[in-house]
């Protein structure tokens, strides 16, 4: 798949993720690599680079302080070539890149696995 359908792809799962999830795409921006780069050493939890999906670079809101303003804007790191690789299936990828977000997402708002679980993002 091209880069530009993979981006089409994204924009369909961002666009079916829960509203309250969205509206925190204006303070995260969404990046698209191919693979997972050096801002995953050091955070990907132990995950193989080739598993890995997305990545959230930023200080999650229930963690940040006053002396935290004017720090580099909240990442999303979306991995196009896993996620192809793992799943082929148009509509199984549209599933995972938006889990990914969502999951992603969450750790911005510092929630943890039995939120998404009530959003079925388990």
């Amino acid at each position: 798949m091209d880069r530009k359908s993979f981006e089409r792809l994204v924009q369909e799962a961002l666009d079916r993720i829960p509203s309250e999830f969205q509206s925190a795409m204006k303070n995260v921006a969404v990046v698209i690599q191919d693979w997972p780069g050096p801002e995953s050493d050091e955070d990907a939890d132990g995950e193989e680079a080739g598993s890995l999906y997305g990545l959230y670079q930023g200080i999650p809101l229930p963690a940040r302080t006053p002396d935290d303003s004017g720090t580099t804007p909240d990442v999303i790191f979306l991995y196009r070539k896993p996620l192809e690789e793992d799943f082929p299936d148009r509509d199984d990828l549209i599933r995972e890149i938006e889990t990914t977000l969502v999951h992603e997402i969450a750790h911005y708002f510092g929630f943890g696995e039995e939120t998404l679980e009530q959003y079925g993002y388990d």
